[in-house]
């Protein structure tokens, strides 16, 4: 940099065109919901966790396991497949949709972000885009999902993983940013391999 001049105008900032999904008093019940209800349920109280979900909105499989800590912007924008469990302090920043297919694990501390900015806009506009998990993904502890990123079927992403583009299917990856490493082999729930 030849100054020390920013280059946006934060004052220019504008998401008046952006859509929630749901009028401004739902979400802020939505979220005094989610902050009184979702931390004082103990973790055997996962079918009320998955009912409030459902009661706003949110598309929820059968046998779905969500924890306490588990945090969802706007549930609406949410589908969750039969059988997946959702870890410990993960986040689904849905600005946009998540989906998240059948048999997916998302691990602790995980972040599923479908926002971000326009660096080469001077106001620093908002975009969003859909995050897609398909069938039997593993998602390991602590990783980053970003915008408009499809994760192929029964992949794995290694422990702090940064995901930016495209994850083929069958393959354990990771990285930063997350690169595919090897195919993972259907018996493989039988080796020793962990990567959280």
């Amino acid at each position: 940099m030849t100054n020390n001049q920013s280059f946006v105008d934060l004052r220019k900032y504008d998401q008046s065109w952006f859509d929630r999904g749901r009028p401004g008093w739902y979400v802020l019940l939505w979220w005094f919901v989610q902050a009184i209800a979702f931390p004082l349920t103990p973790h055997p109280f996962n079918s009320l966790r998955c009912s409030l979900l459902r009661l706003f909105g949110a598309r929820i499989g059968q046998g779905v396991l969500i924890r306490p800590t588990a945090r969802f912007t706007y549930p609406w924008k949410v589908t969750i497949g039969d059988y997946s469990w959702i870890g410990d302090d993960v986040v689904l920043y849905s600005l946009d949709k998540i989906n998240i297919g059948e048999h997916c694990v998302i691990s602790q501390k995980t972040y599923l972000c479908t926002g971000s900015h326009d660096i080469q806009d001077p106001a620093f506009g908002l975009k969003t885009a859909p995050i897609t998990i398909n069938n039997g993904v593993w998602i390991t502890a602590d990783c980053f999902v970003g915008p408009g990123v499809e994760i192929g079927a029964n992949a794995v992403i290694g422990a702090r993983s940064t995901v930016f583009a495209n994850i083929p299917p069958g393959q354990v990856c990771w990285g930063s940013p997350c690169k595919p490493q090897y195919a993972r082999l259907k018996n493989s729930a039988n080796s020793s391999e962990s990567l959280d």
